[in-house]
């Protein structure tokens, strides 16, 4: 039994293909097969049934699989605590981040960077909070930039800053002569949201059924701020936006901007990663490149943290 073939096999578990695997892995098609059927004879059992479409695992692969993961993962660690040893910062580096969060902080941190490490291979993906659990549990991301707490006790959570809400208030709403916002103001049925998938949607349904006006029927859903503002300014509702957002609108726009009374309702914007991730040497120098540019742009303190994640009515 070798690290190769649990890494072929993990493959087709993985995309349920030889083909397709085969390419994953840079080698041919007969190799991947030959390996994968010379380890299948060593185990005298089979790993996969060949006569579903597509390719499924076999009761027992199902157990091989899982055992795989963690010798594969502890296999390529052996590198991670050489490097970190001798106190290298390079090689690659797998980032995701949730949409709401990228375009606003990947250009504060991502030049100086680059900059400050250029042997790091950074590969970066613009995933859902959902996606980045997954991809961090499989390893296929080294640690992530997401909304949090996700109360997953797999994934290790480190804050980076607290985001305010702040509304966005057209002048034809109740509420544009409000100075300032009250949340028990808010009427979710007047709020124009992020489509489905989206953790900022999430929170935003959780501040307002705080106090019970959630009927979670809406109007309109739009995959951007930028859409969620046009709509708004065509006085079809008013928007939240994450404070970030609101440092590029221009001095028309930001007439309808209004921050909420104390404490304030606020995201936590978290660096995540699987707990049994290695790289910390990496992910302490990644971090502390984020906080060195973040803290002249953000600092709020007075804040009441609003969870993505779902709760129940009145929770």
């Amino acid at each position: 039994m070798t690290i190769t073939q649990l890494k072929y096999v993990l493959a087709v578990a993985e995309f349920q293909n030889f083909t397709v695997a085969a390419e994953h892995c840079f080698v041919t098609q007969p190799t991947l097969s030959m390996q994968i059927q010379k380890l299948e004879e060593e185990l005298e059992t089979k790993i996969f049934n060949r006569n579903k479409k597509p390719i499924q695992l076999t009761d027992i692969g199902a157990k091989i699989i899982e055992q795989a993961k963690i010798i594969v993962d502890e296999s390529n660690r052996i590198n991670d605590i050489v490097e970190q040893q001798k106190g290298y910062i390079g090689g690659d580096f797998k980032l995701g981040i949730i949409p709401t969060i990228m375009p606003t902080l990947l250009p504060l941190f991502l030049k100086t960077f680059i900059k400050k490490y250029p042997k790091v291979n950074l590969k970066i993906e613009e995933l859902t909070t959902e996606e980045i659990v997954k991809k961090l549990s499989d390893g296929h991301i080294d640690v992530a930039i997401a909304a949090t707490p996700l109360e997953n006790e797999n994934i290790k959570e480190r804050v980076l800053y607290y985001e305010p809400f702040v509304g966005f208030v057209p002048s034809e709403h109740r509420l544009f002569t409000d100075k300032t916002l009250a949340v028990e103001n808010l009427n979710i049925d007047d709020i124009l949201l992020l489509e489905d998938g989206h953790c900022f949607k999430e929170s935003i349904l959780n501040l307002c059924s705080t106090f019970g006006k959630s009927k979670q029927h809406f109007q309109l859903h739009s995959g951007s701020f930028d859409t969620l503002i046009k709509l708004s300014k065509e006085g079809l509702g008013m928007t939240l936006l994450p404070y970030m957002q609101t440092l590029d609108l221009n001095e028309t726009d930001r007439v309808y901007l209004r921050e909420f009374n104390k404490p304030v309702p606020a995201r936590e914007v978290s660096i995540i990663y699987h707990k049994s991730q290695l790289k910390l040497h990496l992910i302490e120098t990644f971090k502390s490149v984020i906080d060195s540019v973040i803290r002249g742009v953000i600092a709020f303190n007075d804040v009441k943290i609003i969870s993505p994640l779902q709760q129940q009515k009145g929770a």
